[in-house]
């Protein structure tokens, strides 16, 4: 482990210059993607309101699906605008984490892998990645760091 810290080679030794460059672009691409795709998807159902949104939830077998819709358009809009900007980035990816966990054990796991078939593929995928920014937090390009809290 003693070189955990330590970059990798560029695979291409003449492009290192670029591999320099861009490598701290990586995470707050990362964290861009996951971000969006919460925003997203967030916003469809902000769009069409939790009254709207709850038969879907409803049919899943929840008992209060008003409010879970609720609950889950604020946390994956406002948790993609987080991720995003890296602003409380820990607070949001954990919350994120927790509901796509949730989502691929609990209601998708069943359906097996294809998420063409309601299976936890991409929940599983979302859920890992925003996991992972939850471990590691905003990164140097985020307003976390540039606030001086990493929340």
């Amino acid at each position: 482990m003693a070189d955990a810290g330590r970059e990798p080679r560029a695979l291409i030794q003449p492009l290192a210059p670029f591999y320099d460059w861009v490598v701290p672009l990586a995470w707050p691409l990362v964290r861009l993607a996951v971000g969006w795709n919460l925003i997203v998807h967030g916003w469809g159902k902000l769009i069409v309101g939790a009254p709207a949104v709850a038969p879907g939830f409803a049919a899943m077998g929840f008992t209060d699906p008003v409010l879970i819709a609720t609950i889950t358009t604020w946390v994956e809009f406002l948790g993609g605008i987080g991720i995003a900007f890296g602003l409380c980035t820990r607070f949001c990816a954990a919350a994120v984490a927790i509901e796509l966990g949730y989502i691929t054990f609990g209601l998708y796991w069943p359906n097996g892998f294809g998420w063409l078939k309601r299976g936890y593929e991409y929940t599983l995928l979302w859920g890992a990645v925003s996991f992972a920014i939850a471990l590691r937090g905003g990164g140097p390009y985020s307003l976390d760091r540039l606030i001086g809290r990493e929340l």
